[in-house]
């Protein structure tokens, strides 16, 4: 087979965090490619770039061994690449059959739309995979009607709609029951033998060695090597993608800080038990005051989930929390709260602050509620004593208590986020991936933060993309697996190789 894609020297920085740091591709006609890694390799951000919905800061792209200059979705799509990604661009007040064609609209005289044409293209583009609907294309019916697998397949022929030379499938299975990745996979093989070029991203190996040809191999932002699937094993992948972590040697358990006076030894215990939403299966665990209890496993298995719906910010449909015996109040994010439950979330700049309002408005909102109930005076020389003393204890560079929080760097934005609930003075502190886009400073100023909380008696739970972080930080770790907890690792057993394997459900006594 000729090659059709050259992907090199592709590089991409995100703020502090270098994604793509000199990475490459080449891949043929009439394979399927899969494209590797651990979180943070760098994966999914190559793959937006052939896509077209990420411009790299500097590489090349060859398609068919000529300069490809894609700078968005539309000269991708003119080159022949479709993509679908895990996040979905299904527009749900849409039928299925508008959305297939979406920006492929069939037109007839004046520009009004063919609805005919447009059904008959929708319609052809979803009959192969007619078993994943049980056989009865939903072509009418509003996308928000359909279950999430078929939502994803309704994606994937979208992408397939437009014909294309290239299609990149980037977690494309992660909401599919098993029936319905059978449906795509003999898709996919019929475009592998139509010499159409599959890149395909998943953390499923047994997915990937029973489709795949070849597998190229990401680690922080690198490209580490491409393997024959039939000439390698498990255990191969797992060292390509951990590098020299399997030499790792184990860390002791963290003691906590002793007890003083001023600082009685901590008791608070939180029980989950059974807790269950539309992305968590039965999920439960019990971690005590003054432990940071780690949730590893490859992204979107769920972590970011418990963690909100721990806060409240999630429908819970069985099982609960109780913190020292007492049931905790996951309606909403303010009864939690309120309760002594703090969440970071990992989206700071949406979820996390008000970027245009001032540093102190930010450190003070989370604890006026209980300042007002203590009936503490809620003047502005209150607010600025109590937002100064964060600012001093966070060590946080600013020029002004009123200029607007979005004027701060990366990492003192961070500190303002954690530093509100510290205000607070919260018994159960969330925290998803809280050292996101922050440089190296400020990861150490915020891991010294995060032992500080459970020293000073929180019960913390941290997730993180970052395995290495969770080495570093963790008493315990629970690998999250497609919404359900697949393993608990103590301390002893944290090292980036196990975190890795764990994750990629191999077995937990194989050896590496």
């Amino acid at each position: 087979m000729s090659t059709l894609l050259e992907m090199t020297g592709v590089r991409k920085r995100y703020g502090g965090v270098q994604a793509l740091d000199g990475a490459s591709l080449t891949a043929v006609r009439g394979e399927v490619h899969a494209l590797l890694g651990p979180n943070g390799s760098g994966k999914s951000t190559l793959d937006k770039t052939l896509a077209g919905t990420v411009v790299p800061d500097s590489g090349e792209i060859r398609i068919d061994g000529a300069m490809a200059r894609i700078g968005g979705p539309r000269d991708a799509h003119a080159l022949g690449v479709a993509a679908v990604y895990q996040q979905l661009s299904i527009v749900g007040d849409l039928t299925v059959t508008q959305n297939v064609v979406l920006g492929l609209e069939p037109a007839r005289r004046f520009g009004f739309l063919d609805h005919r044409a447009a059904r008959d293209r929708a319609a052809a583009a979803l009959e192969r995979f007619a078993a994943a609907f049980s056989g009865r294309l939903p072509l009418d019916r509003p996308a928000d009607s359909l279950g999430p697998g078929e939502r994803q397949i309704v994606e994937v022929a979208k992408a397939l709609a437009r014909g294309p030379r290239i299609l990149v499938l980037d977690e494309a299975t992660a909401s599919l029951h098993k029936e319905q990745v059978e449906v795509l996979f003999d898709v996919v093989r019929e475009l592998r033998a139509a010499g159409v070029l599959v890149v395909f991203t998943s953390h499923r190996l047994d997915e990937v060695f029973a489709l795949c040809d070849r597998a190229t191999v990401l680690r922080n932002g690198h490209t580490v090597g491409t393997v024959e699937l039939a000439a390698t094993d498990e255990n191969e992948l797992v060292r390509l993608m951990v590098g020299d972590a399997p030499h790792q040697a184990p860390r002791p358990a963290r003691a906590p800080a002793a007890a003083t006076p001023d600082r009685p030894p901590p008791t608070a215990t939180l029980e989950v038990r059974g807790l269950t939403t539309d992305r968590l299966r039965d999920v439960t665990f019990t971690v005590h005051a003054g432990e940071v209890l780690g949730l590893g496993g490859l992204q979107g298995q769920g972590q970011s989930e418990l963690l909100l719906a721990l806060f409240g910010a999630a429908r819970i449909t069985a099982g609960g929390a109780l913190l020292d015996g007492r049931m905790l109040p996951l309606t909403s994010p303010a009864r939690a709260a309120r309760a002594g439950v703090a969440l970071v979330p990992g989206d700071r700049g949406r979820q996390g602050m008000f970027a245009p309002r001032s540093i102190q408005e930010n450190l003070s909102l989370a604890s006026m509620h209980r300042r007002a109930r203590a009936k503490l005076a809620l003047g502005a020389a209150a607010e600025r004593r109590a937002a100064r003393s964060m600012v001093e204890r966070l060590r946080i560079k600013i020029g002004s208590l009123a200029d607007p929080v979005s004027t701060l760097s990366g990492g003192n934005q961070q500190k303002v986020v954690i530093g509100k609930w510290l205000l607070d003075r919260p018994r159960v502190v969330l925290l998803d991936d809280p050292t996101k886009g922050v440089d190296v400073a400020a990861k150490e100023e915020i891991y010294a933060i995060v032992r500080g909380l459970a020293d000073d008696g929180a019960v913390v739970i941290l997730n993180s993309s970052d395995n290495r972080e969770l080495t570093e930080l963790s008493d315990r770790v629970l690998v999250l697996f497609e919404g359900a907890v697949a393993e608990e690792l103590s301390a002893e057993a944290i090292t980036e190789n196990r975190l890795v394997s764990s994750a990629l459900r191999l077995a937990p006594g194989e050896s590496l």
